[in-house]
């Protein structure tokens, strides 16, 4: 009984580990942080901690604030979400069509180097100052490379696999959801996992740059206003809504693909 005590406390003690030293590292970048503040010529240039924490407070008492959480991450969902749909089934085209792979091979290598945010001015030209010019860039900075990753999941499943289930009698419909969409699964898990973040990203700088609605193009406003407090503030809420995007589309794809071998050698 006390061999099975001391086991549970070791165990327990490994995972806390993990917590400790993460709050141990935050601790330190705020030390950092403040020195930091101390040593500039103006404290605007570089708030002190508790300056940029009293700002963040004052954020979070307006409705206007919470508002801007909500239309900023709807629109990183929702372009998520269209770029996920499109990717995949481009993907899957892409990776079970010879045809369609020599037709888009040219255009997807073309396209692929390509940053979302060199087509801004052209979806501002078109869309303007929008919530859709928002979910567009979304969509076009993340959508292309769901399709590459699924398509090579796809060119990854076994030809035995496939041949044998043909062999069965299955149609080429039943094929692909029982065999090529498990088979391609992790390669799309990742895929979208990598993709969440991204969203946030570009949906910041359409508002940062665009004028888009949500945080990023309040952060523009705090700099031409010269709060420098409201934009560490601000910068404070988007790096904690990318840890939350971020640990919520891990434990999804955990959760989603917990079948998979791949999956649970992790456990």
């Amino acid at each position: 009984m006390q061999s099975s005590g001391r086991t549970g406390t070791r165990i327990g003690a490994v995972g806390a580990a993990p917590i400790l030293y993460g709050a141990f590292g935050i601790v330190l970048l705020l030390a950092a942080w403040q020195w930091g503040s101390t040593q500039v010529a103006s404290e605007n240039a570089l708030p002190s901690v508790p300056t940029v924490a009293i700002a963040l407070g004052g954020l979070f008492t307006q409705g206007a604030f919470w508002s801007e959480v909500a239309i900023t991450l709807g629109i990183a969902l929702l372009g998520w979400a269209i770029a996920a749909v499109i990717g995949v089934a481009l993907g899957v085209l892409v990776g079970t069509s010879e045809i369609a792979h020599a037709a888009t091979r040219v255009v997807l290598e073309f396209l692929r180097p390509i940053p979302a945010i060199v087509i801004l001015p052209l979806a501002m030209l078109v869309l303007g100052p929008t919530t859709e010019m928002g979910v567009f860039l979304v969509v076009f900075g993340v959508m292309l490379p769901i399709a590459a990753q699924t398509a090579a999941g796809v060119e990854s499943v076994d030809p035995v696999m496939r041949n044998t289930a043909r062999s069965f009698g299955m149609g080429s419909g039943e094929i692909l959801w029982r065999v090529i969409l498990p088979g391609a699964s992790p390669y799309i898990g990742t895929a979208m996992r990598v993709a969440a973040p991204v969203t946030l990203i570009m949906t910041v700088v359409a508002g940062m740059l665009g004028g888009a609605p949500g945080i990023g193009n309040s952060l523009t406003v705090a700099q031409i206003a010269g709060r420098n407090e409201d934009i560490f503030a601000y910068v404070l809420v988007l790096g904690l809504m990318g840890l939350l995007v971020q640990t919520a589309s891990v434990r999804t794809e955990r959760r989603l693909l917990h079948w998979h071998s791949s999956y649970r050698k992790g456990d």
